[in-house]
């Protein structure tokens, strides 16, 4: 019998994992590919490689291949430098296949129901189970690259004040992370469309993603009984062999992965490179952080909070992202705003960066990024200053050669 896994306590370590859409050099259309690279890296059809402390591997389509920490990270610093060189060498893996990695949060004009093709090799059954129930060969299954934001909790009363802390600073993180506004080749008006698709895609099941921000449910007893239960129940009459009775089938903002003692935040668009996903996976965890620390108000305030109202912030933030207005008392008066007046949520990043970021010995490398975002505008923002009003292809496909561009040489993407 192998020993049991150490329970991480709280902030003791990160987990990263970051998706990305395998394309063509030339045309940029995705390329479903991600087998034969793996198969190059690692001979066989696993769909999984392990390059140092990055892992990498297959997803639920052909054209996506994820990168994430093979084991927890103690500290974000120096992370990004380890999965830059992941992306590099997968490039230059992919480069007798024609082929190379492009960032952000949905490809810009991928047609899903004519060029998704559903991982083949092992776990197959999995993947084939989605799409036969939710028919993945869509947005929102087949079109969307999002970072993973493991953090780690032992036991229930660590449980209890990290999901308390995570489901409030949900409403927010399209706000700072939003990089997907267009979608089918035109601007969508939304600045993450990724989320807008992402919230809708279980319609066939509700349970599976509920309001996409998770239930005030504080132990892990409570969490089976309100969220999981119901879910395996729903999902049974369509897959009678089980292969969905997990907790990974969960698709809410954040999710409660009791096999791993973590709490997975899923709201992050993928940024232009790994420092930049980094950058801001440190914002969302340090303003997550604060608040479980009671640094602005206790945790029985915190876990008063129903779904509904952070359910409509939520929805604002994908429209607006930083430009969303953030009115409710209440709900600045948890970040510490008391008696504060209506601010956007860019101010309100703004200000908590200041307080909880900056301090952080870990965050020096990532300040340049995070200025950028909180100057500038999140990626999403700046993609469309570079687009200008009704870009055709050409100017799309410009666009995004820049952003692979950006992620081969690790740099942030501006508007000019």
């Amino acid at each position: 019998m192998s020993p049991p896994r150490e329970r991480l306590h709280l902030f003791r370590a990160w987990g990263i994992e970051i998706e990305y859409v395998i394309v063509d050099r030339e045309t940029l259309d995705v390329r479903p590919v991600a087998d034969q690279l793996l198969r190059a890296a690692s001979g066989g059809d696993s769909g999984d490689h392990l390059d140092g402390p990055i892992g990498w591997s297959n997803e639920l389509v052909l054209h996506l291949v994820e990168l994430k920490c093979a084991r927890p990270a103690a500290t974000l610093a120096g992370l990004a430098e380890s999965f830059q060189a992941s992306v590099r060498r997968i490039d230059h893996l992919l480069e007798p296949l024609g082929a190379r990695l492009l960032p952000t949060g949905m490809h810009p004009w991928m047609d899903p129901r004519r060029e998704t093709r559903i991982w083949p090799h092992e776990y197959a059954e999995v993947y084939q189970t989605y799409d036969r129930i939710f028919d993945c060969k869509r947005h929102g299954y087949a079109n969307l690259q999002s970072t993973h934001v493991n953090l780690p909790f032992a036991g229930d009363g660590e449980f209890g004040r990290l999901h308390a802390a995570t489901r409030l600073v949900l409403p927010l993180v399209p706000a700072l992370a939003a990089s997907s506004p267009v979608m089918e080749g035109r601007v969508t008006g939304l600045l993450d469309q990724r989320l807008a698709v992402y919230a809708a895609n279980s319609r066939a099941i509700p349970e599976l993603a509920g309001r996409v921000i998770p239930e005030p449910l504080f132990d892990e007893a409570s969490y089976r009984a309100g969220i999981l239960e119901p879910l395996y129940a729903a999902l049974s009459p369509h897959d009678p062999d089980g292969h969905l009775r997990h907790e990974f089938a969960n698709s809410r903002g954040a999710i409660a992965r009791f096999d791993r003692s973590a709490i997975e935040i899923r709201l992050l668009d993928a940024q232009e490179c790994p420092r930049a996903d980094l950058a801001l996976a440190l914002a969302v965890g340090s303003v997550v952080r604060a608040l479980l620390e009671e640094r602005w108000c206790s945790r029985e305030e915190q876990e008063r909070w129903a779904v509904e109202p952070l359910v409509e912030l939520l929805g604002r933030t994908i429209v607006h992202g930083p430009g969303a207005t953030v009115a409710d008392p209440a709900f600045l008066a948890a970040f510490g705003r008391s008696r504060a007046s209506p601010r956007t949520a860019g101010e309100l990043w703004l200000e908590l960066v200041h307080e909880v970021v900056r301090p952080d010995p870990q965050a020096a490398e990532f300040l340049e990024h995070l200025d950028l975002v909180l100057e500038r505008g999140t990626l999403a923002q700046r993609i469309l200053c570079s687009l200008g009003g009704s870009p055709d292809r050409t100017r799309l496909r410009r666009v995004w050669r820049e952003l692979a561009d950006c992620l081969h040489e690790g740099r942030s993407f501006t508007d000019g």
